[in-house]
Parts: C-alpha cells; structure tokens; sequence
C-alpha cells in the first residue's frame, strides 16, 4: 500500500464544534516520513525505539562544529578571536564514527581551520543563536530551533550552518523546507519580516541565498500541511488497527545504507551499509610537518 492509499480515519475533536488538533511538526519528522515513512515509524512512533546502528562520523562532525559556533556567543566579546577556535572546539568536540584515530585527529584539523575562517565572519550580536521557533496555523503547529538569526538593516535573516561534502547553492537554500518554516515562525515570533534565508558551507566558506517571496512560502506551507495530513490519516489508520508496516512503508534506496535503523528493516537490509566513516573519507587536512601533532 502505498501512503497515498492509506485509509483516513478523521481525528475527531473531543466535543463537537471544537476545532481538530493541530499536527506538531518539525523540519526533521517532515524530512523523514517524506524520505521513508518506516524511518518516521521507528524515529517517533515505536515504543521501544528499535535499536540504532554505529554513530555516523559525519553526524559527529556537524554536532562538533555545531557546538563550537553556539559556544563562541558564549565567550566575551574580547575573547571572541581565531585563537578561541582550538579550545572551543576541543571543549564540545565528539569522537565517534571515525575509522580511526588519525581520521579523526585529521578531520579536528579540517574543522578547526574551517572555524577559524568563518568566525571573522560572524556578527557581533546575532538575535538568536539556536534559537527555538515556533507558529501556528489551521493545520500544524511547527517548531524547530534555527542555527542562528541575524537582524539586518530591520529584517531578519536565517542562517543554517553546513559542514558536508558539497556546497548547497541558491536552489538549495530556496527549496528547503527548514529553512522556510524558521522563516515562517520567526517572522510571527519577532514581528519583524524575514524573507532571506542563507546557507553557511563552512569548508568552502560559501554562502547560498535565498530571498522569499510571500508565495514561496505559501507553497512551501501548504506542501507541509499536506504531508502533515498525510501524517495524521496514517497514524489514525495504525489507531483503527491497519498494518503498521503496510502503512509506513520502506522507500527502498542508496539512502538505506545510511540509515540508522537498517538493521531493523527487511527491504533496508538488502541495500549495502555504508562504513560510519565515508561521508568523511577523504576530507582529513593532514598535519604540518613543521607543528607538533594536535591534541584534542
């Protein structure tokens, strides 16, 4: 059964004329159940959650970064320099997923280097810094916590760090989901317009941007009204007794071998795992032969 052909079962209010509830959704619960609605059923639905596999180095590596970025706010404004980088990033630093020790002291290279470029870069006072928003509207209730919110000539910007392989470009930054529902909560939450949204690739030191219309992000609204309903008819079908795995189904595909609940799944398990290690393969900055080895 695919997810269009779900049974809907409405969810009804507790007394009549009472409005239906909304639908909470995050950009992360849209992405997963349009990605794989199985993934969706394990992440948020199944109690116990089936077991994970081995943490992702690249997944340690964002967190990483994350981290040190959120904490640089943290620092007084007199301490905020490119020698901070090392021990910031040091302080929040997470080891697993790598192969092995050298891949990982290389890609704290990578990291630090890359950090050290891009706070020269960063606004003195941000108005948010992973700040949490929120709105509302007939459908859903979304929430989501935004990388870092710059307040520019009266408008608000959404900032959304990146550390991966290749560096998004505008249409990237125009079609993403997260970054027009921070826009969307924010321009509610603060009262001030938000349309620019931007992309940070910090290996690269690149910035994709985009600027929304009132349209856009209409659409991308109503896109993601239509996949909450799609949640809720789903999860009412599971409620009225239909099979949870008919349901949720797997989209089978090279993203299974990236998926922590591969092990759990059938049809996730006949696509070939990928090492916790290869999204970061390759990447590593080697260490100078004049310095002494980096201790983290």
């Amino acid at each position: 059964m695919t997810r269009g052909s779900v049974p809907t079962r409405p969810d009804q209010p507790a007394l009549p004329g009472m409005p239906r509830r909304l639908v909470p959704v995050t950009p992360s619960k849209l992405t997963s159940f349009e990605d794989c609605p199985r993934r969706y059923r394990f992440t948020y639905l199944d109690r116990p959650t089936p077991p994970k596999g081995p943490p992702w180095a690249h997944n340690s590596l964002g967190a990483s970064v994350h981290t040190a970025l959120r904490n640089w706010y943290e620092l007084p404004p007199s301490q905020r320099n490119r020698q901070a980088v090392a021990a910031l990033l040091k302080a929040g630093w997470v080891r697993e997923g790598y192969r092995d020790q050298e891949q990982e002291r290389g890609m704290w290279r990578a990291a630090r280097s890359w950090l050290e470029s891009y706070v020269e870069t960063m606004p003195p006072e941000p108005l948010g810094v992973e700040r949490t928003v929120a709105a509302r509207t007939s459908v859903i209730a979304v929430s989501g916590r935004a990388d870092r919110i710059d307040l520019r000539d009266g408008e608000l910007v959404v900032v959304d760090y990146k550390t991966g392989r290749s560096a998004p470009g505008e249409d990237d930054a125009r079609g993403s989901v997260a970054l027009t529902l921070y826009a969307f909560a924010a321009e509610r939450m603060f009262r001030r317009p938000c349309r620019r949204v931007e992309l940070h690739h910090l290996p690269t030191g690149t910035v994709a941007a985009a600027e929304l219309s009132p349209e856009s992000v209409q659409r991308q609204i109503q896109r993601v009204e239509a996949t909450a309903e799609d949640l809720r008819a789903a999860e009412a079908a599971v409620s009225a007794g239909a099979d949870r795995d008919e349901v949720f189904p797997t989209q089978p595909g090279p993203q299974c071998g990236w998926c922590d609940f591969r092990a759990a799944c059938p049809e996730g398990k006949t696509i070939p795992a990928k090492e916790p290690w290869a999204a970061v393969a390759g990447r590593e900055l080697a260490a100078s032969p004049v310095s002494t080895e980096d201790s983290h």
